[in-house]
């Protein structure tokens, strides 16, 4: 399987649950590129497994629209819709910043600190300058995201971000972000951490409407005003 990560290293997570967190990896960073077919045998002995740990994490990956099965035993890497990005930054700007206006409400000191520890990390490894930092600063970030959610106070709302925010073309945005984006964006979850401590609900769901704006412009590959 050209392209994507090799044989996957004994660990104590079953050869599933590998098999999905490798194959969804890829193609979330678009190592897996769109349309790509996918084969069991291929697969399995890629990553060094038999077929029913393959079998088993398409299984998943399609329940999750990363994939479209096919007949047989084979499936390819998802399509989106050409408007299924707006429509994702759509759905977040209303929903994370009434997270944010509900975070500026009832976050506790503990998660202010936690959110604000997050965004440190977030700037300490902004702009990445390798795969490790970018996976770290990826993954801060959709953390990050989760805090003030968390602090929202709203298993309704946690509910519905969960299905807008984990989709695989969320993520394959990030590689479209240059540096100055990432910069821009680090500055703005320090200044949503200070909304939110402040208990300013205006002004945190003011910078979140900001900082998904700017994501979006640049998830589309138009260079965001200096």
């Amino acid at each position: 399987m050209s392209g994507a990560a090799g044989r996957l290293a004994p660990g104590r997570q079953t050869a599933a649950e590998a098999a999905y967190r490798r194959l969804r990896q890829d193609i979330l960073t678009g190592q897996l590129p769109a349309g790509r077919r996918l084969t069991e045998a291929g697969l399995a002995e890629s990553l060094g497994i038999s077929r029913t740990p393959v079998r088993e994490a398409l299984k998943r990956l399609a329940l999750e629209g990363l994939v479209e099965r096919e007949a047989g035993q084979g499936a390819r890497v998802a399509s989106f819709p050409e408007d299924e990005l707006e429509q994702i930054f759509q759905l977040r700007l209303m929903l994370e910043a009434y997270a944010a206006r509900r975070a500026a409400r009832f976050a506790t000191p503990e998660e202010i600190a936690a959110m604000r520890a997050l965004a440190d990390e977030i700037s300490a490894c902004t702009p990445p300058r390798d795969e490790a930092a970018a996976r770290r600063w990826s993954e801060a970030n959709a953390a990050f995201h989760r805090a003030v959610t968390q602090a929202a106070r709203s298993g309704r709302l946690a509910a519905m971000l969960a299905l807008v925010v984990d989709v695989a073309i969320v993520m394959r945005t990030f590689r479209r972000y240059a540096p100055r984006d990432l910069i821009r964006s680090a500055a703005h979850h320090h200044e949503i951490v200070d909304a939110i401590a402040a208990r300013a609900p205006d002004w945190a769901a003011s910078v979140m409407t900001s900082h998904l704006l700017a994501a979006a412009i640049a998830a589309k590959g138009t260079p965001a005003p200096r």
